[in-house]
């Protein structure tokens, strides 16, 4: 059964980001270089459930190497989260898959938060 991302509100294939209509048009380097980030991303995921989070695989570009995912649960309130992230999911994958230059969260971007602290005075 697809899940759903709480944020973009869309059906999401389990373990992926994307459906197979959307990658149809994908050359098979391109096709290739997603489905290895989906694999790491999959061997990844429980660690990140195991914390009340989760997440998702949104897309990947093989020409600039950039991977967008979205975290979701506790690891939208968790300050931790970007070292997740960074240190973490980016770090593996850039080990794992050749050409990934970085690792990027859209669910801000998806709920209209503009990238940043917010802060109070």
């Amino acid at each position: 059964m697809p899940e759903t991302s709480p944020i973009a509100g869309a059906e999401i294939p389990s373990g992926e980001g994307s459906t197979q209509a959307d990658r149809s048009s994908a050359t098979p380097a391109a096709e290739a270089f997603h489905q290895a980030v989906a694999q790491v991303v999959k061997v990844i995921r429980p660690a990140i459930q195991a914390d009340q989070g989760d997440i998702f695989l949104r897309d990947t570009d093989l020409e600039s190497g950039v991977v967008s995912v979205e975290l979701v649960g506790a690891c939208i309130d968790c300050p931790a989260s970007t070292q997740t992230l960074k240190q973490g999911l980016e770090r593996i994958l850039k080990q794992r898959v050749d050409g990934v230059t970085e690792v990027r969260h859209v669910g801000e971007a998806l709920a209209g938060f503009q990238e940043g602290t917010a802060v109070s005075l």
